[in-house]
């Protein structure tokens, strides 16, 4: 059975960073660090390390940018997010 993706998704590599931050609320609640497994145009798959709650929208910083994410699933310590 095969994976449906729209995006085809890639690990960082090279020069591009695999450490990222979760900002959840960019006034009062400081950065969650995370690593980025692999990403795609639409998305990425993240791992999150601690027993940190992490809400279902927040902003990726990653590579000098930040995108607003959804979490579409979560196993363990990884996410799955939407960009």
């Amino acid at each position: 059975m095969g994976e449906h993706r729209r995006f085809v998704r890639v690990r960082p590599a090279g020069l591009v960073s695999r450490g990222a931050r979760i900002i959840v609320d960019q006034k009062k609640a400081p950065t969650i660090d995370c690593t980025v497994i692999d990403m795609s145009a639409g998305g990425a798959c993240l791992e999150i390390y601690g027993q940190v709650q992490i809400p279902k929208r927040f902003v990726l910083f990653h590579g000098g940018t930040k995108k607003s994410c959804l979490v579409m699933w979560r196993t363990g310590r990884r996410l799955g997010v939407s960009f």
